[in-house]
């Protein structure tokens, strides 16, 4: 029987290790190859519009949607760096909206051209704790836009048509009450008077719906100048004092003792948004409650506060206060009539003289809302950012 070749066998074993390992890596190699044809295949049907830039900021993949939005071919764009993407018109909305910080964003409108609106979105591509790359998503919200843009236009129309019989009838109500017209009896004096107060909270609606299409429209803020929010306060403190004794309650204006600056108002907005809120505070607390309205200053920015002791808003319907048309579930019962318009007026009005507004509340302990506005010293401030 022929010896067995020691050094052989160890050879063996090792080519065959050495093909399972090839084999191995030739399937892991076959996986990874299918995984990315998946992933092509999905950023290339992706409804949305994909950018991907590398660490360099250099655009190193962009799919046939954003290639049909931006209306280029992807061969001329590839390999180029963020900021060199400006050079192409339709691309230029999109890059100047992000900036050459390339920070990321969330949901924020570029127009690109009449009849294209992209939705757009930057999120950083995070590798270990370094970043990567980023990542653009283009969304088409073109098709919403125009029905929001409709319904606004309508909405705005039916307004203005309402408003003219609106006021036909206010006039003929007010000369039957004040008996032009003849002697009432007190039964149809107090029938009259009802009708008349339907038609006025119909029209206040009315005035409500033009006020946001004004401010869907960017038209609402028209007349800013330069003066003091203390007066516009003391105001509305003393044209609500009577209302305030109606219902049983106390209306307070606590008045700074420092010297407040002046902001840059449009008077009669800001007017509208304190009567809203102060409106709100009465309306939702309970007799012998109070309301505060408070007004303080930091370096940049005035505050005005109005609380109330009043029923709270509920923990599951904070985040829908601002929001078009909401009323509270608990506040519905109190007060039948509101149209859910005002706190999604001051909302816009406070945001237009680029401030902020904010509230606390713990449901049957009252609430209070903030809301700044940022000091102007000077009318060029205001003018340099125009």
């Amino acid at each position: 029987m022929p010896k067995k070749n020691k050094k052989t066998e160890p050879t063996s074993e090792t080519n065959i290790a050495l093909l399972n390992i090839l084999e191995d890596a030739e399937e892991e190699k076959q996986k990874a190859e299918e995984e990315k044809k998946k992933t092509l295949s999905i950023i290339t049907n992706f409804s949305d519009g994909l950018l991907v830039f590398d660490k360099e900021r250099k655009l190193s993949l962009i799919n046939p949607r954003a290639e049909n939005f931006f209306d280029l071919n992807g061969r001329d764009v590839i390999g180029r760096t963020f900021l060199d993407l400006a050079t192409f018109p339709t691309m230029e909305p999109v890059i100047s909206l992000i900036g050459s910080e390339m920070s990321e964003i969330f949901r924020q409108e570029a127009k690109i051209k009449e009849s294209l609106v992209l939705e757009v979105s930057l999120i950083s591509i995070i590798g270990g704790k370094e970043r990567t790359g980023a990542l653009i998503v283009l969304h088409d919200v073109t098709r919403e836009k125009t029905i929001e843009k409709m319904k606004t236009e309508f909405v705005s129309l039916a307004a203005h048509q309402l408003r003219t019989p609106l006021s036909a009838t206010k006039w003929a109500l007010k000369m039957l009450i004040d008996g032009d017209l003849g002697q009432l009896s007190s039964g149809q004096a107090e029938m009259l008077e009802k009708t008349y107060q339907s038609n006025e909270r119909m029209a206040e609606l009315i005035n409500d719906l033009l006020d946001i299409t004004r401010i869907e429209e960017g038209k609402y803020l028209f007349k800013p100048i330069l003066t003091e929010v203390g007066p516009i306060l003391q105001f509305v403190v003393r044209s609500y004092q009577e209302e305030a004794k109606r219902r049983n309650l106390d209306l307070e204006f606590k008045r700074p003792e420092e010297k407040i600056p002046r902001a840059m108002l449009d008077v009669e907005k800001i007017r509208i948004a304190i009567q809203n809120l102060v409106d709100n505070a009465l309306k939702y607390t309970p007799s012998g409650g109070r309301v505060t309205i408070s007004l303080h200053c930091s370096k940049k920015n005035l505050e005005v506060a109005v609380k109330d002791t009043g029923v709270g808003i509920p923990p599951d319907q904070k985040e829908r206060v601002f929001s078009r048309f909401f009323r509270g579930a608990n506040v519905v019962k109190m007060e039948t009539d509101g149209s859910g318009l005002g706190l999604f007026i001051v909302k816009n009005i406070i945001e237009a003289h680029g401030g902020r507004i904010w509230f606390e509340s713990e449901e049957g302990r009252g609430t209070t809302f903030h809301f700044t506005l940022p000091i102007k010293e000077e009318f060029e401030d205001f003018l340099k950012e125009l």
